[in-house]
């Protein structure tokens, strides 16, 4: 299997994703566009595509942040839906994913930086691939925004500070706006780039503070994370 990342910055990294990836001797590619690498040209060679979060938004334009170009990220994600490809978005990845299949992205009701528990709604608790996570889950958050839905679409978490946190598509199409590949390294990076987080926290009931959100153990979340990559790459050979 190749698993393909595009990767935005280099705090929003792949985490647990590229750890699972790895453990299961997958092929892995990247394009890390902040360092201006290209995006496939075809879906031909990409059997699961993972794009990772970013600070910007899917209306981010190349003027804005001239190494993010959403619409060609938006063709790319088409093509590799259109061949039946196996893909997940993680936060700006996510939208983007809306975005490919038509459903515009929205502000979120709250910002989350921290970790806080997400509860699955009906039909996420009778989704196979994430129903292992149980009626509540606490998970990594790091977002202003969040998806748009297409018809089709099934919102299968939420959080009492977003409504939409992970998003069936289709069979092989997943959106997470939360962020369940977080390790102690990856958030220590995006801790580094945040702006005033401290004091952020103070006015936000949903933003914690640094130490609050390094003391926290990612590890059950990881795995329920490699639970549901294994289940997916299954559907996807099946």
């Amino acid at each position: 299997m190749n698993i393909h990342f595009i990767q935005h910055e280099t705090y929003e990294a792949p985490g647990a994703y590229l750890n699972w990836a790895e453990s299961r001797n997958h092929e892995i590619t990247f394009s890390k566009v902040y360092e201006n690498e290209a995006l496939p040209d075809s879906a031909n060679s990409i059997d699961m595509l993972i794009v990772m979060g970013g600070p910007q938004s899917p209306n981010t334009t190349l003027e804005e942040c001239p190494h993010f170009n959403a619409e060609a990220e938006i063709a790319l994600i088409q093509k590799c839906i259109s061949a039946g490809k196996a893909v997940v978005g993680v936060c700006l990845g996510s939208q983007l994913i809306g975005e490919a299949l038509g459903a515009n992205f929205g502000h979120s009701p709250e910002k989350e930086i921290g970790v806080f528990p997400i509860t699955l709604t009906g039909e996420g608790l009778t989704d196979e691939k994430i129903n292992h996570f149980g009626k509540s889950l606490k998970v990594g958050h790091w977002h202003n925004d969040m998806p748009g839905l297409t018809k089709e679409s099934k919102v299968l978490a939420f959080s009492k500070g977003c409504p939409i946190q992970i998003v069936s598509y289709s069979d092989l199409v997943y959106g997470f706006q939360c962020h369940m590949e977080l390790t102690t390294e990856v958030v220590s990076l995006l801790i580094e780039s945040e702006t005033d987080l401290l004091a952020k926290s103070k006015k936000h009931q949903f933003i914690q503070n640094p130490q609050e959100i390094l003391s926290h153990d990612f590890a059950e979340m990881n795995e329920k994370l490699f639970q549901f990559l294994d289940k997916l790459i299954a559907a996807y050979q099946n």
